[in-house]
């Protein structure tokens, strides 16, 4: 495995490569699909539990995982900022992708939260858009400005035909991020002829990530969370439909 994190900016914009090593033994791997990885945050701080527990999640289902850790805080934040580092993080990505053993036609983006408003951003409007975005307990309108750190457009509004297909996963007790954000944007793709698949569990916190010990330290939370961790494995199974038929 090699680990190695690429400064993309003067003031901090991180990308964290996490390249499994080739083997002889899996041949078919000599290129490897790729996940980008963007953690939730409000656009205040991107979180721990949102990226490297991530990023070894799909490196253990074959994947590259880069995750970037983008513009966050009051003023620094203001969209669209953060879109313009996620724009960053995929250009280095496809531009390395010989060096990095990079599938540059299973390039995925995974976003959590704020996180998740930034991934379909990059999705509806990024320069160089994802094969398929995977979000995570989206924000995705603008009504949940007064909770992040700057305001944010609406992205059910900015789906169109080249918007890639989505996996969405979200709990509908969700009092953080209501399971609306979810709702609109699956409504959105809907409208416009786009393929996705949408999970709503009934029970979950906000923000669970791989709802296991590696981000809980409250065994009460990770028993209470047990239906969810399923994401995961079918978010993997969903990918690989799209990029391998």
């Amino acid at each position: 495995m090699r680990v190695f994190t690429e400064t993309l900016t003067d003031d901090g914009v991180t990308l964290t490569a996490y390249l499994p090593d080739y083997s002889p033994e899996m041949k078919h791997l000599t290129k490897r699909p790729t996940m980008l990885v963007l953690p939730g945050g409000a656009y205040m701080f991107c979180s721990d539990r949102e990226a490297e527990p991530i990023a070894f999640a799909y490196n253990a289902q074959g994947y590259n995982a880069f995750v970037l850790r983008y513009t966050v805080g009051k003023e620094k934040a203001a969209f669209p900022r953060p879109l313009e580092d996620a724009d960053l993080a995929m250009q280095k990505i496809v531009e390395n992708a010989e060096e990095w053993n990079v599938d540059t036609d299973k390039i995925a983006a995974i976003g959590f939260s704020a996180g998740g408003h930034l991934c379909a951003a990059l999705a509806t409007m990024g320069k160089i858009r994802p094969a398929a975005v995977i979000l995570g307990y989206p924000c995705i309108l603008e009504s949940i400005s007064h909770i992040l750190a700057e305001p944010v457009p609406s992205l059910d509004e900015k789906v169109d035909a080249n918007t890639p297909p989505a996996f969405i996963f979200h709990a509908a007790e969700d009092d953080c991020v209501p399971v609306e954000h979810s709702l609109a944007f699956g409504t959105a793709l809907a409208k416009a002829g786009i393929p996705f698949e949408m999970h709503i569990f009934e029970k979950g916190y906000h923000g669970f990530s791989i709802a296991n010990n590696y981000v809980y330290d409250s065994q009460e939370h990770v028993d209470y969370l047990a239906h969810v961790k399923c994401w995961v494995e079918m978010s993997v199974r969903w990918l690989d439909k799209r990029f391998n038929g």
